[in-house]
């Protein structure tokens, strides 16, 4: 595999990568939410089910309330157990969360929704060789999964493995076509090979879409700025950002290309035994998204 620039790694890592920006991360997946039943009862399930919707609607802080009480009703709940596991989840809590997801997985009927939720909290811890085991672990059970890949696919862009990254988000894509998350973060892969042209390619499918999600058109925005189109690049932007983070993110994308120029010019004078760290002698902060 070719060498990738430092500076282009270290803005992959600081990047919403992991957890925000793929979706097989940033989605729920070890807990199916269901409907509100319209009987309103006090009973666990109930409650398990009422959190679950308030979980989905972005409620964190009623959904562990609610779960935490379907538990206490009913200790054995495994949708309870989940639910509370992810709700602890999305509120940053990684340790504990973790510890609820390991104790879901010591029940056969749990363990492949737990050890999703062990995947997302490894991943976002960056212990990026436990995070592809389970997903590889996960990939084996459920090929089709879209959301396993998603997760695999981000550990190793994560990793720098972009090749075999793109590969899973393209067989995911061959299943799934209508899934949006892999395709960008197949965009987002080959933009971090540094293939800016083909990373847009994949992404316009997506960014043009009347409800495309915010992160494909700053994925694309970020790969017309790498290919000197700083016009574009700040027309996207401004769908979603205040003028002065767009300044931010296009001035950024004007001196990490002039890095990769400078990488590729000194690498082609020393015949690609250039180290990038010959080139990058800081790390550029990213801009605020």
């Amino acid at each position: 595999m070719t060498k990738f620039p430092v500076l282009l790694r270290t803005f992959a890592i600081t990047l919403p990568l992991a957890c925000g920006l793929l979706a097989g991360c940033a989605s729920g997946g070890s807990f199916n939410p269901r409907p509100v039943s319209l009987q309103h009862s006090t009973d666990g399930t109930s409650d398990a089910r009422l959190a679950a919707s308030m979980l989905q609607a972005g409620d964190v802080e009623l959904a562990t309330t609610l779960f935490q009480k379907a538990l206490k009703s009913d200790p054995n709940s495994l949708d309870a157990q989940l639910g509370l596991a992810d709700s602890i989840y999305e509120t940053g809590d990684l340790e504990r969360a973790r510890a609820l997801y390991q104790q879901a997985a010591r029940q056969l009927p749990a363990r492949r929704a737990a050890q999703l939720g062990l995947a997302r909290i490894a991943l976002r811890q960056r212990r990026l060789d436990d995070a592809a085991a389970l997903y590889r672990g996960l990939l084996a059970a459920q090929p089709d999964n879209p959301v396993i890949r998603e997760g695999l696919g981000t550990v190793l862009d994560l990793q720098g493995r972009h090749s075999e990254a793109q590969d899973v988000y393209r067989k995911g894509l061959a299943a799934h076509p209508e899934v949006e998350g892999l395709r960008v973060n197949l965009g987002l892969s080959l933009i971090l090979q540094n293939k800016p042209r083909e990373g847009a390619n994949v992404l316009l499918d997506v960014a043009g879409l009347a409800d495309a999600p915010s992160q494909a058109r700053q994925d694309l925005a970020l790969a017309y700025g790498l290919l000197g189109n700083a016009d574009a690049a700040k027309k996207i932007l401004l769908v979603d950002l205040p003028p002065s983070s767009v300044d931010d993110n296009v001035r950024f994308y004007r001196s990490l290309r002039s890095r990769l120029d400078a990488y590729h010019l000194e690498a082609s004078r020393t015949d690609g035994t250039a180290t990038p760290a010959a080139v990058s002698t800081g790390i550029i902060e990213a801009p605020q998204k």
